[in-house]
């Protein structure tokens, strides 16, 4: 366990290090969420035709723009993978003694930490727009956690498919189609009872839509939960392993 610890922290550090020295990725994500909240919020907001209950749509939303922006991110995360194997790297983290699983957990964990300052954004603009979160730190620190697994899930999804395709070019398409289709097919910016029924059993088995219905429970004030936070966790973490094991399987493929 101790070396598991040593070698995941190692590759997280790595990660971070890139983030620290080219910052712009992280400003560049956060153009996307004040756009979706500060625009699109404000003018869906004026439709009377989409019930959400108690909560505002702005704040309704709040929570599914915090998940897409967590998506959006790691999903694309598999095109630095294949960077690295195009640069060699790949194949010198293959050649040191850390294990494999070591290696693709740290990328997820790495991914974890974008997609709390991704989390830190949209707490600072939600509250600028006068959202009513939950700010204690029970509730705060599940919400990071939450974001933690999701960006993990993405990002091992993400290098699940770069270790498919192997290209840069085949990626970018493969990523770009199915971003959208996932964020439209949860319930991020409409609730599952609207939505038709053969949309709803896609939404049922799309993981964001788990991830966005835990962090509408714990985030904002008045929400809750509507699949229950055991449901969605246990959805996530099973999600998380799956694609964590196929990951681990398929990374040596990609130095190929």
């Amino acid at each position: 366990m101790k070396r598991f610890i040593r070698e995941s922290s190692a590759i997280v550090e790595v990660e971070l290090l890139k983030l620290v020295r080219d910052p712009t990725e992280v400003v560049s994500r956060a153009i996307q969420p004040v756009l979706w909240l500060v625009v699109f919020g404000q003018v869906l907001a004026q439709v009377r035709g989409i019930q959400t209950g108690q909560l505002s749509y702005l704040a309704f939303i709040t929570p599914g723009i915090l998940a897409q922006s967590v998506l959006f991110s790691a999903i694309f995360y598999g095109i630095g993978i294949i960077w690295e194997r195009d640069l060699g790297v790949v194949h010198k983290l293959l050649a040191s003694p850390a294990r494999r699983i070591s290696l693709v957990f740290g990328k997820a964990l790495a991914a974890g930490f974008r997609g709390i300052l991704q989390a830190t954004v949209i707490y600072l603009i939600a509250l600028l727009m006068h959202v009513s979160l939950k700010l204690d730190p029970v509730s705060v620190f599940a919400v990071l956690a939450s974001v933690m697994l999701g960006s993990g899930i993405f990002a091992t999804f993400s290098l699940v498919i770069a270790c498919i395709v192997k290209t840069r070019e085949r990626f970018m398409g493969i990523g770009q189609l199915l971003t959208m289709p996932m964020f439209f097919a949860s319930n991020a910016i409409y609730p599952l009872e609207i939505m038709p029924e053969w949309l709803r059993v896609i939404a049922q088995i799309n993981p964001l839509t788990y991830l966005i219905d835990a962090l509408r429970g714990l985030m904002i004030t008045g929400g809750e939960s509507i699949h229950g936070y055991t449901v969605d966790f246990a959805v996530m973490f099973g999600t998380f392993g799956a694609l964590l094991y196929i990951a681990v399987r398929l990374y040596p493929t990609l130095a190929e």
